[in-house]
């Protein structure tokens, strides 16, 4: 397991998005292009701290992607293109979706203790 599939935030509290989803099997290709081009998307967005997301072999996948404040959950919701590829993934691509916001007001890791918010 990389380090690098691991989000570094910095010191609680901040907001982090869950997106729980089952995918359908049509439209692979287009998907990871859109997929790719919303994670691009969303490190320019102001208040954007980072992702963390899998998927398994039967299209299960979680994403936790994780904001400084609920202000710019909503301008990351509002982005047009985010908005046309949520579309797609409710018309499309998904069987299934949870979308589960939370506030993180603790956090910490272990083996290597560098956490921000210890």
């Amino acid at each position: 397991m990389s380090s690098e599939w691991f989000a570094r935030t910095p010191k609680p509290p901040y907001y982090a998005v869950i997106f729980t989803s089952q995918r359908n099997a049509e439209g692979t290709e287009a998907y990871a292009e859109t997929a790719d081009r919303m994670a691009e998307l969303a490190t320019r967005q102001p208040g954007y701290l980072g992702v963390e997301t899998t998927r398994d072999a039967e299209g299960f996948g979680i994403t936790v992607s994780y904001w400084r404040d609920e202000a710019s959950i909503l301008a990351w919701r509002n982005q047009v293109e985010h908005a046309v590829a949520r579309k797609l993934g409710r018309t499309e691509w998904y069987a299934k979706f949870e979308l589960r916001v939370a506030r993180v007001e603790r956090a910490y890791g272990a083996p290597t203790g560098d956490s921000a918010s210890e």
